[in-house]
Formats: structure tokens, sequence, C-alpha cells
């Protein structure tokens, strides 16, 4: 059986994001792997912002991406911060695409082990098992992954000894 020495955990900045991080870290830490943090930009809110662009003569598109990388990656480290996780190896990555497609593009790229995401992100529908981005790396992803099924329960099991 391999080790896991690298994980990428992909972020949204939803209410379970900060205990999907949590869980992430936590295993991280106990068998002393890499954590990849990534969050992505949606190519769809890009492609409105091109569109307006065509009506308004301005260019937005560029410094829109440009502010939303610095401050995801802001935002990344806030959340690891609150995680207590900040000691753990880690790499924070703001691509712009789409997420399922990022998210597995940076799993083959940094050779990660593992994947781990939240069941549910931004649309947080009750009536909804899994998310349309988990859906598509249940299927597509090249390693193992591990969904976080909530925020109890990501909170629930990072507070059990390892």
């Amino acid at each position: 059986m391999d080790l896991i020495k690298k994980i990428v955990v992909g972020v949204d900045f939803s209410d379970y994001s900060l205990p999907q991080l949590r869980y992430a870290a936590a295993l991280a830490e106990s068998v002393k792997a890499e954590l990849v943090v990534i969050n992505v930009i949606n190519e769809r809110d890009v492609d409105a912002i091109r569109t307006a662009e065509i009506y308004t003569e301005k260019p937005m598109a560029d410094g829109y991406v440009k502010k939303q990388k610095e401050e995801r990656a802001r935002m990344i480290e806030e959340l690891l911060e609150q995680a207590a996780c900040t000691h753990v190896p880690h790499e924070k990555i703001v691509k712009v695409g789409h997420p399922a497609e990022e998210i597995v593009d940076v799993v083959q790229k940094t050779g990660a082990d593992l994947c781990i995401v939240g069941t549910k992100g931004h649309s947080n529908l009750a009536h909804v098992l899994f998310g349309s981005v988990a859906e598509r790396l249940y299927r597509r992803c090249p390693v193992s992954v591990l969904s976080v099924r909530g925020k109890e329960h990501a909170d629930l099991v990072c507070r059990m000894p390892v």
C-alpha cells in the first residue's frame, strides 16, 4: 500500500470549507503529508465579464481575475489560520477554469495521492446529495476522492485522536 504524501483539498469558501480543511489538515498531519489547497475561479464568471466588456468597451476581465486571485489566496491563508494548520506543509493554488477539471489537473501535476472535497458547495441545496464538482471528481479523478460529508462530521473527526 502506498503512503499518502500529498493531499489536494478543494475549497470554495462555502460553510463547508473550514471543516473540510480541518479534516484534510488533520489527516495530512497524522500521515506527515503535504497539503495542496486549491480554489478555482469559475470560468463562467470570467466569461460573463468578458461579455460585458463588449458592451462597455472597458477591459475588465484581466483586472477581475488578478484581484480575485489575490483575494482568494488571502482567504485561503485565513482558512488555514482558522483551521490552526499553518504549520502543516502546504501550497496554495488559485486557478481559473472549470472547478472539477482544474482540481484534477492539480492532482495530476502535483502527484497527489488523495483528493478531499466537500459533498456540497456554494449551492448548499438540502435535496442534493453531492455537489456537481464533487460528483465530477468521483468520476474523473485519477486518485481516491474522500468526501467530507458535513460540518458536524468533519469537526467531530478532527477532534478524534490520531
